[in-house]
Formats: structure tokens, sequence, C-alpha cells
């Protein structure tokens, strides 16, 4: 008998897929990756599920590749030879959501947009919201402690999650952290398996922090800018004026005429960068009217404050239809550099030079109000792996954020994608005690394997 065999007799009918078709529709994330040739799919709904998984995996030494929605943009969830998939998009409850505390307990496969939504109808919201909000899961979000468009106000996933219950490598369940506002009891369990790109152990539920939503629509603007470093100098500027923005956007030229190419915007000759800011205090519209004038100040072309709701949900809504436009373009290697605030300009110059110098179209979008970029390098669709000037440019830009005080990652993560430069920013003494960590929740090495350390 082969051992998926056992796997298929362990776990309820048709909770396990072999055919080669549906496995590779599990197979892939967002990237250009090419899996490899897995063994199967396990279609959790359960903890349980989980569990005889993860205890079936150990015992006769299989990898596990855990996903979500399969929308993560740096190969976390891509599966290799001899892996199975353990999926957890059909574990969509929201167990609890307590209004009096300000928590939900929710299942890993549940949508993100959906939470918030559950939330708002109690006066409530849950802040992160990656672009992909409405396609991807609270598990994923987790698994890559993924930003947003709110996070430079509220925080990224990790600033929202109170506790977890994970399953491990050997089928142990472990719970984390606590349903209370403060806590520090042990080590930050909790904080460690958020962004650890499910190499740790399998994320079956969390408690997450909710926050009252705003009384009314926020405030929104729009700026247009002749040269992108202009754009960059007004975000720094407003920051430094205590501003305290909840949403805080960066289009660059080439995305601007990607969405334009797509939905016809009207996008200008003249515009290199677009701005788009949001503040939701109650005095909002005040605290617009100042980031206006500060864009103004700082060599904005033209400045639109919106004048409904309807008009500032267009507003953001170009925002997220930037990957989408890029895609149109060809296969994109995403990247996500974060880097101080104030050294913004001097990023976005040097991601402009690096797409110069090495002949390579870059589309840049950013969470600018703190510091992360997303360089969207482009190239042939079809094409398996970039072309060296595609890496060479990246690399170039990794390197500088890193100069700059910076990160290679502000929210995708490491998966396969960023292996190659990680030990330039952790060195070798973190590495190695990372790997001593990886070590104790996952003697076999089992769990997705090859991704992020």
């Amino acid at each position: 008998m082969r051992p998926i065999d056992a796997l298929v007799n362990a776990l309820p009918e048709a909770r396990v897929v072999t055919d080669p078709d549906v496995i590779d529709s599990y197979a892939r994330d967002r990237t250009f990756l090419a899996p490899g040739k897995p063994l199967g799919v396990v279609l959790a709904t359960t903890r349980d599920d989980v569990v005889t998984t993860l205890k079936w995996a150990s015992e006769h030494r299989v990898p596990v590749v855990p996903r979500g929605g399969g929308t993560g943009l740096a190969g976390a969830s891509v599966a290799g030879d001899g892996t199975i998939i353990l999926s957890l998009a059909r574990m969509t409850a929201i167990r609890e959501l307590s209004p009096a505390d300000e928590i939900a307990v929710v299942e890993p496969g549940v949508i993100t947009a959906d939470l918030d939504r559950a939330a708002r109808e109690h006066g409530l919201m849950y802040a992160p919201d990656p672009s992909s909000y409405e396609i991807s899961t609270i598990g994923g979000n987790l698994a890559t402690n993924a930003g947003g468009l709110r996070c430079v106000k509220y925080g990224v996933t990790r600033d929202s999650a109170l506790g977890l219950e994970v399953v491990l490598a050997d089928g142990r369940v472990l719970n984390t952290g606590r349903r209370t506002m403060k806590g520090v009891t042990g080590y930050d369990l909790t904080g460690l398996f958020v962004g650890s790109e499910g190499t740790l152990g399998v994320i079956t539920a969390a408690t997450v922090r909710l926050r009252r939503a705003p009384a009314a629509p926020p405030a929104t603007f729009a700026a247009e800018f002749g040269s992108l470093r202009d754009a960059g100098a007004a975000v720094s500027a407003i920051m430094a004026a205590g501003c305290q923005p909840s949403l805080m956007e960066l289009l660059d030229r080439a995305t601007l005429q990607a969405i334009d190419d797509w939905r016809n915007i009207g996008l200008e000759a003249s515009t290199q960068a677009m701005l788009i800011g949001q503040s939701d205090v109650p005095d909002g519209q005040a605290v617009v009217e100042r980031m206006e004038r500060i864009c103004t100040e700082n060599g904005a072309s033209f400045v639109a404050v919106s004048s409904s709701p309807a008009e500032a949900d267009e507003l953001v809504g170009l925002r997220r239809l930037a990957y989408g436009a890029k895609e149109r373009l060809g296969a994109c290697l995403v990247e996500d550099v974060c880097v101080p605030r104030s050294v913004l300009p001097d990023m976005i110059t040097a991601i402009e030079e690096a797409g110069v110098r090495h002949g390579v179209r870059i589309a840049t979008v950013a969470h600018a109000g703190d510091g992360n970029l997303h360089p969207v390098f482009i190239f042939e669709h079809g094409t398996l792996e970039p072309p060296a000037e595609v890496w060479a440019a990246a690399d170039e830009v990794f390197r500088r954020a890193l100069e700059f005080g910076g990160t290679l990652t502000g929210e995708h993560g490491v998966g396969l994608l960023k292996r190659r430069w990680l030990e330039l920013e952790s060195g070798p003494v973190a590495a190695e005690l990372q790997r001593g960590i990886k070590a104790v929740f996952d003697p076999l090495g089992i769990l997705n394997p090859g991704k992020a350390i």
C-alpha cells in the first residue's frame, strides 16, 4: 500500500485529492514559480483533519506545504516534488466575535474582507487590509505577517494577533497567547508563528484584535506629481508633520499607465506619480486639507479632495487595481522592501536607477507612509525564470534597501524568492539561531521545507 493510501483511509471521504489536474491548481501561488509534483492535496475542514495529516506526515517523513488562498507573492506555498499540500481554505468559521472584548476567533480559511464586514456589523473593524483582502485568507495573512493599506496607522497582521491554535509537526496541538489586550507570560510564541510561513506549525485558529470602526467614512485626497521623488518627499513631509494618515499609498508612472491602459482613468501625460491618502479621525477633513497643502508645497501639480464616500472608494480602488494591471503586461517578480521613511525618496531614486541601468521595466507602488515599497519587475509571460538582468536589478534594489537601514521584506515574506538574500540581512548568528528554532518545532524538517530560513 502506498503511504498516501494510509492518509486517504485515515481521513473522512473526499478529503484527499490525488487527481493530477486538481493537484496542480493547488500547487501554485501568485508567483511565476513552477511547482514540482506533489503526492496529493488534503482539503482540511477541521482541526482534526490537520492533526491526522501531520501525524501521518511525521510517520512517513512526507513534507507538508500548508496553503490558504494561494495569493502569496513570495513562493511560500509553492509545492515541491513528493509533498502533500495541506489546504486550509475550507476552514471558514468565525468561531466567535465578541463586541464587548473587541476580539474574534477565526479559522484560517476566513477571507480577510469577510471578517472585516462581520466586525463592522458591531461597529468594529479588522484593521489589516492587504490589497488582496477580498481573496486572501486570515491564515495566509498570519503566515506571512501581511500588511496592507491601513497598516500605516494600525500596524501589520502581527499587531492584531493575540493568540493562536497551532498544530505542530507531530500532530500535537499548541495554544499560544491570550484573549486579553495585554499579557507577558512566557515567550511570545504567537509572534514567533506569525510570519513563519508554515515552517514551524500549521495555524488552525486565531484570536485577533478588533478595533472601533471610524464613526464616519475617512476623508480622502489624491495628488499628482511631475516626479516620483517629489511624491516621496511629500510623504516624508506629511509624516514628519504628524498628520497620522490612516492610508498613504504611492503609485508610479508605470503603474498608472498600466491601470490607464486597462481601465482608461484619464491619465495626464505630465503625471509621473500619484499619492492617495486618507484620515479617519473625527476632524479628518481638516487633516486631509493639511496634507493637501503639504503636497502642493512639495511640488504636486494637482490635488483633489474627495467629496463623497463613493469617490473616496473609487480612489482607493484605483490602488487595488495596481497588481492586476501589471499582470496583464507580463510575468511579475514582486518585491516589498521596506526602508525608514526618511530615506523613502532616496530608495525611490535607487529603484528607478536600477531599472535604467539593467534595462528592466519596473513598476512601483508603495505603502508609502511606512516606507514599504513594492517594485514589480516585469518580464515576458511564459518565461519560467526571470532573465539575468531582472535578477541583477532585484539584487541591486535589495542591497540598496539594506544599505539604507531597511529590510528585504515588509509583508510578503521570504518564501522561495528571497532566500538567496536572507543572510545579507540576518547575518550568520541570527541564521544559526533561526535554524535552531526550526529544529525545536520541526525536528524532521517536514514543514514547508526550503522556505523562509
